[in-house]
């Protein structure tokens, strides 16, 4: 059941939270669209489905290193398709899909071999989670100051479009709820950080509004989606002190304010500099 009530809530903020791209721009809409939605039940689900404390935690130590993954397949986005071919619209998208993903597949898992290797080893996961959610604040600054034109979309996405990106992002979680059980939490964490909201996204906007929204909106959803990291981190600690609802309510709230209240303020003065 835990399980099922993951997915559903997954599901239905991925739909909600893209939205706010189409409708907003790259720039804030990439922000707004990348608030931490999917890792809330991802984590409750690991809480109530955990053998004990320290999995749970590990199973969340490692999301920021699975963001860090994710901002790199997003910057993939911005920085292929201008070496791929003039062909058309979809097959230069099919193209993207296939190298963005295998691009993912690698990095996951290299990520997932030194995460095993050094797990509680020479690199406590704490250390380990925090140090890849600063670098991942760097990079997603760098990408936002280095950023393109992040146009609002200017076409209707229709409910069948919308649908498939709250399925694929419950598939992922659902799945990542589950695999904590029997799979370890390691895996676990990597599973429910794949991209579904963001691959759905791009592939969403590239059909429907062209190739110049989803590129814009790359370095903001890059820096947005820190805030992801910044959530696990802080429900690691909150929701065993706390309690699930308690917790998991103060790590959101917390994750806002450190990182998508001072995004968005930041990306409006660099728009203001354009």
């Amino acid at each position: 059941m835990h399980v099922i009530i993951s997915a559903a809530a997954a599901g239905l903020v991925a739909i909600l939270a893209t939205v706010a791209i189409e409708k907003l721009g790259g720039r804030r809409g990439g922000v707004i669209g990348t608030l931490p939605t999917t890792v809330v039940p991802a984590a409750v689900g690991f809480w109530w489905g955990a053998a004990n404390v320290a999995d749970f935690r590990d199973a969340l130590y490692v999301v920021p290193a699975g963001m860090m993954v994710n901002a790199l397949f997003l910057w993939s986005w911005r920085v292929l398709p201008v070496r791929l071919p003039d062909w058309t619209l979809r097959t230069r998208l099919l193209v993207m899909i296939a190298l963005s993903m295998a691009a993912w597949g690698v990095m996951a898992f290299l990520l997932l071999q030194a995460t095993e290797a050094y797990r509680g080893a020479a690199l406590p996961m704490p250390v380990w989670g925090w140090g890849f959610f600063l670098a991942a604040v760097l990079f997603g600054t760098v990408a936002c100051l280095r950023n393109g034109p992040a146009p609002a979309g200017t076409r209707h996405v229709g409910p069948v479009t919308l649908l498939a990106r709250g399925v694929l992002a419950a598939s992922a979680i659902g799945l990542a709820v589950a695999l904590a059980t029997v799979a370890g939490p390691v895996i676990a964490g990597i599973v429910s950080i794949f991209p579904a909201i963001f691959i759905t996204t791009m592939v969403a906007l590239w059909l429907s509004q062209g190739e110049a929204v989803p590129s814009g909106a790359v370095g903001p959803m890059m820096l947005g989606s820190t805030s992801v990291s910044a959530y696990a981190l802080l429900a690691a600690t909150l929701m065993p002190l706390t309690g699930a609802a308690v917790g998991a309510s103060l790590a959101w709230i917390g994750s806002v304010l450190l990182v998508t209240l001072p995004a968005w303020r930041f990306l409006g003065r660099v728009r203001e500099r354009d």
